[in-house]
Order: structure tokens, then sequence, then C-alpha cells
């Protein structure tokens, strides 16, 4: 399987993360409208085609804050706000909402990356942006056909998402990265969570997720004081599980986990975030007494007999969802 060999190079020669805008491209209008086109419309590779994520025909209207690639079973979701080093205002937030929901809703995507476009990953809210949603006293999540990106608010992804990010990574960019089943930094990553420095507070999920993920003390060492942090230190405390020397390197890694992801069984896959986010969300004790009735329900899908022949006769498993 091609991972994009030329996508990687383009990253690495321009020494950021395709800081213009790529001709591959999810666009999203005010509206909401978004579309994806696979590859670059200029040289377009062998084989590449237009998918629908199930979602409407739309304009490819720039600036695209939200930008989506598909890759045969899997589908990368970039931040693209590069010149104001990725802040997420609430278009960019409504936009990665709906990627996501389309993405959970697409039977034929099993895993997803989510990435951030030049110099940095994210560094957290646009407050200027926000200003006027505060005023207003709206939720910052209020589509019907959305993910809340944060899972802080509704039902969250049921499927795997892998989350890849360098540079500044502070603040709502450091818990849009704690949501990710699956961690991967650049060597170069500067983590954050400094709201209390601005007289605010991780407002994000970052007081229950960072807690859970790294340990009381860890995380309130640098959420009380504000210092920030490097990858090392992020793959000591476990909130994240493989560093990478270059952003290319990290986004490939990424890639490779989810194609890994995306050979599984999907139905197994559902079943086992399920089953662990019962356990985190709800009680180990209520996670334990479903864990029977999951696992026999899997015993009778088209996917566990296909698992059961393809390991018999020595050849690669072929799921279909059912």
């Amino acid at each position: 399987m091609k991972i994009g060999l030329a996508f990687t190079r383009r990253i690495v020669r321009r020494r950021t993360l395709l800081k213009a805008t790529p001709a591959l491209a999810l666009a999203v209008s005010s509206a909401g409208l978004i579309r994806t086109v696979i590859g670059d419309d200029r040289n377009p590779p062998a084989g590449a085609e237009t998918e629908e994520l199930r979602m409407a025909d739309a304009p490819r209207t720039p600036p695209t804050k939200v930008t989506v690639e598909r890759r045969e079973q899997i589908v990368l979701i970039g931040i693209n706000r590069p010149e104001v080093h990725n802040r997420v205002d609430p278009e960019t937030y409504s936009g990665l909402g709906k990627a996501f929901y389309r993405y959970d809703r697409d039977p034929t995507l099993r895993a997803a990356v989510l990435w951030g476009h030049g110099d940095s990953f994210s560094r957290g809210i646009d407050v200027d942006a926000y200003q006027a949603l505060a005023a207003s006293g709206r939720s910052l999540m209020s589509e019907p056909e959305a993910i809340d990106p944060l899972a802080t608010r509704g039902a969250g992804l049921s499927k795997p998402l892998v989350v890849v990010v360098h540079g500044d990574t502070w603040n709502m960019g450091h818990e849009l990265h704690l949501v990710a089943d699956i961690r991967i930094a650049a060597a170069n990553t500067r983590f954050g969570q400094d709201e209390n420095t601005h007289g605010r507070f991780p407002g994000g999920g970052a007081t229950v997720r960072f807690v859970r993920e790294a340990g009381w003390a860890n995380a309130m060492r640098y959420m009380l004081t504000g210092d920030h942090w490097g990858a090392e230190e992020a793959l000591r405390m476990g909130i994240v599980q493989k560093v990478a020397l270059t952003p290319a390197e990290a986004l490939q890694a990424g890639i490779e986990i989810a194609q890994r992801i995306a050979a599984c069984g999907p139905l197994g896959i559902r079943a086992t975030l399920a089953s662990a986010h019962l356990a985190l969300n709800s009680s180990q004790a209520e996670a334990f007494a479903n864990l029977d009735a999951q696992y026999r329900a899997l015993y009778a899908t088209e996917d566990f007999k296909e698992g059961r022949r393809s390991e018999a006769e020595g050849r690669t498993p072929v799921y279909h969802g059912r």
C-alpha cells in the first residue's frame, strides 16, 4: 500500500507541514459543506479519485481552515490556519466537528489521523475570534451533524483517532491531542497548558484527561505553573506513545498506525473502544458486566468468521464490517 512518499518528501523539502494550502483539500464553506479531493490536482497519483465522505458537494472556497485527504480506508484531517499558528476559531472548530461526524458515519473509513499544517499543530483557541461567541451565550458546538472535537459534550467518536503533533501544541491544541486514542509527537513539539497564567483555566477537558493520562502530580506540575514541556517529557508521562525525529516522520508514523488499525476487524475495534470508554466514563464494574455480551455478539459476525478462515489459510484477512 502506498503511504504517500511524494507527499512526505514535499513536506521535508518545504521544511514546513504544507504551509501553503495544498491542492488536496477539504473545502469548508460558511455553510459547513465539505468535499474531499485526493492527491494533487496538478499531478494526481495513479488511481487517484474523488471520494465523498457522505458529504454534500461544495465549492472549494479558500481559505480552507480544515483539510481532509482520504487514503483508502483512512482519512487525514488537518487544521489549516498556519498564518495564526493554527489557532482554532469557531469556523475551524465547526469544520473539525463536521469532519469527525462524517468520518464516524462513513462505513468505508476505519481510522482517522488529525494533524496540523504549517510550523505548529495548534496554539489553541483563537481568543479574539471567540469573543463574539462568548458574549452571545451560544454553545461552542451546536450543529446537529457534528461531533464535539474535544469530546466534552454529546456522543464522541466510535472509531479510532490518531493525533500527530509538532511545534507549538498549547492549551486547546493540547486538549485536542488528549482526545486521541493514540498520540505521535515530533521531537520539536512544545506542549503547554498555561491558561492559569492568563487568568483562565483549562476548560477543554485537560482537568480530566491530562490528570487521568499523566497522573495527578504530573498534570498539576504543568497546569498549575503554566510551564511548557517537550516531547520526551510527554513520552515519560505517557501522553505520547511515540516520538519521531521530524514532523514529516511523525505524520508518516501516524499514517502507518492508522493503516494497521484499518486492517483489523472494524466491529472488534468499535467494541474495544466502547468497552474501554465505558470503564473510564462510567464504571469498571459496568464495563466488565458488558464484556460477555459484546464478545458473544462478535462471534456471530462475518468478520469473525473471516478472521478464523484467513488465519487457517495463512493469508491477510479482508474485513467488511458486518
